[in-house]
């Protein structure tokens, strides 16, 4: 590795960290690509082991020494030459804004999303954001689809970024672990409209997660997910679809799935956040439950 000091944090060389946007990390830097930011070395450990090509790194001077193993990775995979900018706990915190717990990030490049046939080519069981804008929300579904089992996660065009750096960061690098894309790429109009159409075509049941009128317990669903497959109402393959904070799903989406699923509620409270719902709904599914 090639260990820079760093004098000031007004260098050029650490602009990513400090000066760009998360949209111009995204799309100025390498408009094919772009690069994203891993915080802490839990986080840029499991970027690493997903193979995911580091830029630069980031590291308070205390860490360097805890953080041999990866240098020691880095140097294996993609040679010598990737920088490792070393800064004061002062630095970084004037460079990020707060104050790390894990004084390391690491500038990463993005890699090509597969397409939603890919993803799901051996899935059983998906889900769905549908406009999540909160990033703590999307990475806190990515842990927990991680965690529970869940095949992929598809993320609709107008969904907040999973590389988000506090997504990234809430998720605990399991954005990198869980296959994921975008359903419709960049096309706002893609979703709801083709892309219940995609999944239903390759062969899921598109479940919205909402209070309708209409909707089935969470109970019920697993019934259907664990009965007789020659019954009629048996699910094979499922998509739980989760909708945005506030206004939940669209009344699009919900008009187009197959059915819509409440969790029980108790004590007048009418419904889970969204991170908080997943969990519960992809622990309900599971699999192996049996």
């Amino acid at each position: 590795m090639r260990f820079v000091h760093l004098e000031s944090i007004d260098d050029e060389r650490v602009s990513a960290y400090v000066n760009l946007t998360e949209i111009q990390l995204r799309n100025r830097l390498e408009p094919a690509k772009g690069l994203f930011i891993a915080e802490s070395p839990k986080v840029i450990d499991r970027a690493l082991a997903a193979g995911r090509e580091p830029i630069s790194l980031l590291v308070e001077e205390q860490w360097i020494e805890g953080m041999a193993d990866e240098f020691s990775f880095i140097d294996g995979h993609w040679g010598p030459d990737v920088p490792v900018y070393v800064a004061s706990p002062d630095q970084l915190q004037r460079l990020t804004g707060y104050r790390l717990h894990r004084g390391a990030l690491s500038a990463m490049r993005r890699w090509p999303l597969p397409s939603v046939a890919q993803v799901c080519e051996h899935a059983t069981r998906v889900a769905v954001m549908e406009n999540i804008v909160d990033h703590t929300n999307v990475g806190a579904l990515m842990r927990s689809a991680a965690a529970l089992d869940v095949d992929a996660v598809l993320v609709t065009p107008s969904c907040g970024d999973p590389l988000y750096r506090r997504a990234v960061r809430v998720s605990m690098g399991t954005v990198f672990q869980i296959p994921w894309t975008r359903i419709g790429g960049e096309d706002r109009r893609y979703w709801p409209f083709r892309g219940i159409d995609e999944l239903k075509s390759l062969g899921f049941t598109t479940v919205a997660m909402a209070l309708e009128d209409d909707s089935i317990s969470l109970d019920e669903l697993t019934r259907r997910l664990d009965n007789d497959p020659a019954e009629a109402d048996h699910i094979e393959k499922l998509a739980l679809i989760f909708g945005t904070e506030g206004d939940g799903l669209s009344r699009h989406t919900i008009a187009r799935a197959d059915l819509t699923v409440r969790i029980p509620m108790a004590h007048g409270v009418d419904s889970l956040n969204v991170a908080a719902s997943s969990a519960v709904a992809f622990y309900a599914t599971r699999p192996h439950r049996r």
